[in-house]
């Protein structure tokens, strides 16, 4: 099969075996997947990852050794594979298991390939009412709904999102839905206009004047977006954390002590609430869509992809 490969920095597309499944899994034929921030990191050595990339999908179930009521069904898949027997799995929470290999970026290949393999326990069936190019933004906009897994957000509160990228208007219109002072802070006039598609505010950073959030999520992808993030922040406000940055970051923490501010990781989300809002149209991903590749012109893709402004690139088997 073709597959992107990626190793020590360097990508190049390499014909490999098909994996094969093993009981409890599923032997799964991309359809369509995209290239997101993390991929790009990965590129640029946020993590020392050699295999496939990859991890935002939909595709087709081939083949399921110990279960075939999943073959022919369309389905997204959850990234985080997980051992099933650590303190972490047993109470519940697989998504953060102590011996966790993780779809696309460790220990586990991703899924810019023709075939891939996942446990059936990640899988999600996609509803017949979401086309693949809906169903392809399944990943991220759980990562976004993670958020209102882990902080109760009001219709009276203030809240900003820094950062309007490719993440950043996902969680724009995943928090828009619960009705609370929404405001987005942008850079280019391109994150306003799709912002303004789905009717929710935008400003620049020029644009704030002395402005106090009760909640700020920081989508950069920029140490500098958690400068502006504690800037923003109101005492005793939350800030949540949505990037990953390579290397080490300089910070005085006084001001959080002082202010009592709240500091929260947020990575990855459940499918099925994503799912339901991209059932109900609820979250529209279709305008972030750039432009779709073939498999073969992968590493093209990513080079389109790490230019400035860009959206969201998709790459399919065949176009």
């Amino acid at each position: 099969m073709q597959a992107l490969w990626l190793e020590n920095q360097a990508l190049e597309m390499r014909e490999l075996p098909v994996p094969v499944p093993v009981d409890g899994q599923a032997l799964i034929i991309m359809s369509l997947a995209g290239i997101c921030s993390t991929d790009l990191e990965l590129v640029r050595g946020y993590y020392p990852y050699s295999g496939i990339p990859g991890h935002e999908f939909v595709g087709q179930v081939v083949s399921s050794p110990s279960d075939a009521s999943w073959e022919g069904k369309r389905v997204v898949g959850e990234i985080n594979i997980a051992c099933g027997d650590c303190e972490m799995c047993q109470a519940g929470v697989p998504r953060h298991c102590m011996h966790r290999k993780t779809l696309g970026i460790r220990e586990w290949h991703g899924v810019f390939a023709e075939y891939l393999v996942l446990p059936l326990s990640n899988l999600h069936l996609v509803p017949e009412t979401i086309p693949d190019e809906i169903a392809v933004f399944t990943e991220p906009t759980a990562a976004a709904c993670e958020i209102l897994e882990q902080i109760e957000i009001r219709p009276r509160d203030k809240l900003g999102i820094i950062g309007a990228g490719r993440l950043g208007q996902l969680l724009a219109q995943v928090l828009n839905t619960t009705g609370c002072d929404l405001s987005v802070i942008i850079r280019h006039q391109k994150q306003k206009e799709l912002l303004t598609r789905q009717n929710i505010r935008s400003q620049t950073i020029d644009e704030i004047h002395s402005a106090k959030y009760d909640v700020i999520v920081e989508a950069t992808g920029s140490s500098e977006g958690l400068l502006l993030a504690k800037e923003l922040i109101r005492p005793r406000g939350k800030i949540v954390l949505k990037s990953t940055y390579k290397g080490e970051i300089c910070l005085d923490l006084s001001p959080f002590v002082v202010d009592e501010i709240t500091l929260i990781g947020s990575r990855c989300g459940s499918f099925q609430p994503a799912l339901q809002l991209l059932s109900a149209g609820r979250v529209n991903p279709l305008p972030l869509i750039e432009t779709v590749y073939p498999l073969d012109q992968a590493v093209q893709a990513f080079k389109h992809a790490a230019q400035p402004g860009v959206f969201k690139i998709l790459i399919k088997p065949f176009v």
